[in-house]
């Protein structure tokens, strides 16, 4: 089986990313956070960096498993209990992880934003909302109905649920997308004009925030909208470095 450098990959990730251009939450650590014997074979890629992805990482036979959620998010010792089995994983598997948070969001082409944008035929599409000093999200223009979007919104997301806080205009025009967990950004989203925003999730506060500022919000789901880019940068590794990737799907239900 054809086997790609690890550090070749990941130099090159680094790169096509900027991660290195991005200030990030301190948990984030974009780029490698487990290093392997520095051979890949296959490629896995999810949402979620846990013990029950990594074990099914494993069970595919996959060297590396490429993330937008790492393992930093929660303290990193001791190394007792799930995270011991964990990290046992990981070393019996020879798997090295991947991660990169805010980075992907933001690609232009590869991004969670661009690609959901894409799905929901967003025109004139734009940059929007900026989260540590770059813009994160993409804001454009989509003249139907709030109904038609909540469909193709729910098509784009797989079919999942998608909660609708109907406080906005019944036709829409403007639209802001920023996929994940940026409910709380509502109020300076509204500020930049749009008439709808779309993320995976949010505080209960911000329906009457939403009511206050004449806006619709649609919640599609914080794992559901941040699918698209884990599996984007997968199959561009894959094509680059001539080694198959595998997606999966650990889906939280938030």
């Amino acid at each position: 089986m054809k086997a790609a450098s690890l550090t070749h990959l990941v130099n090159h990730a680094n790169r096509m990313l900027e991660i290195d251009a991005f200030e990030d939450y301190p948990g984030a650590v974009n780029g490698l956070q487990v290093e392997n014997s520095g051979k890949v074979v296959r490629i896995a890629a999810a949402v979620d960096a846990s013990l029950a992805t990594i074990q099914r990482a494993a069970a595919v036979s996959a060297s590396l498993l490429v993330v937008h959620h790492g393992l930093f998010w929660s303290p990193a010792v001791p190394w007792t209990g799930t995270k011991y089995q964990l990290i046992r994983r990981l070393l019996e598997g020879d798997i090295a992880v991947y991660s990169v948070h805010l980075p992907l969001d933001a690609h232009p082409r590869l991004g969670n934003n661009a690609l959901l944008a894409r799905a929901l035929k967003l025109s004139r599409p734009q940059p929007f909302l900026p989260m540590k000093g770059r813009d994160i999200g993409i804001r454009g223009r989509l003249g139907i109905s709030r109904s038609a979007l909540l469909e193709r919104l729910r098509m784009a997301v797989g079919g999942g649920a998608v909660k609708l806080l109907a406080c906005g205009p019944e036709r829409i025009s403007s639209v802001g997308i920023v996929t994940g967990g940026a409910g709380g950004e509502l109020k300076e989203a509204a500020a930049a004009g749009i008439d709808t925003y779309i993320t995976g999730e949010g505080p209960h506060w911000t329906f009457p925030l939403a009511e206050e500022l004449g806006v619709n919000v649609f919640y599609a789901g914080h794992y559901a909208t941040e699918t698209f880019g884990v599996k984007a940068l997968a199959a561009e590794l894959s094509t680059k470095f001539k080694v198959p990737w595998t997606f999966i799907d650990h889906p939280s239900g938030l």
